[in-house]
């Protein structure tokens, strides 16, 4: 045997090695090159669960809450009944409170010292939706049913100056969706 066929015997097994140790490379390379593609999408998913903090509704939002108030046929419970379908049904939902809850102020709500339309106008035991602020009109339930009437009025003056709420919405930090930017009341 020659110097350089003592070598040789031992060049099949290293090449052998080599082999397998390429394939064995190459195909984690094709595992990780396949699930590539999956990886993205769960990143976007995940960003879309994402949320800011709290906004509160803008004018236009507001007026999406006043205009499902007015188009309310719907005889509630009470006034905080009222008030928490008229908000579902605006697309504005928040879990049910009874008016003396909304009162000392919710979660979902902020306070507020100028109301706008659409913002709840409240009172240590009564609740409304305000319609239009400078002429200090709100959407409530009335001793005649659903309807409009000013917080100025004789009667509600005995219950004092109203609290004024306004409602906080989540927005995804990564995605706003056209309902953000253009709310449209449910019928």
């Amino acid at each position: 045997m020659t110097q350089g066929h003592s070598r040789d015997l031992c060049h099949p097994m290293k090449t052998r090695y080599k082999q397998t140790m390429q394939f064995c490379a190459n195909v984690a390379l094709s595992v990780v090159l396949l699930c590539l593609p999956a990886v993205p999408p769960v990143l976007a998913q995940e960003s879309q669960h994402k949320t800011t903090a709290p906004r509160p509704l803008t004018r236009h939002e507001g007026l999406a809450i006043v205009h499902a108030a007015l188009q309310s046929r719907h005889r509630a419970a009470d006034c905080s009944h009222l008030v928490h379908s008229v908000y579902e049904r605006a697309g504005f939902p928040y879990d049910y409170a009874p008016s003396s809850d909304l009162y000392a102020g919710i979660d979902e709500f902020r306070g507020v010292t100028n109301p706008h339309p659409g913002d709840l106008a409240v009172w240590h035991g009564h609740a409304g939706i305000v319609v239009n602020p400078a002429q200090h009109s709100f959407f409530s339930t009335l001793s005649s049913g659903p309807g409009v009437d000013s917080w100025d009025s004789p009667y509600w003056s005995q219950w004092g100056r109203p609290h004024f709420f306004r409602y906080l919405k989540h927005v995804s930090s990564d995605v706003l969706s056209s309902t953000t930017r253009n709310p449209t009341p449910k019928q």
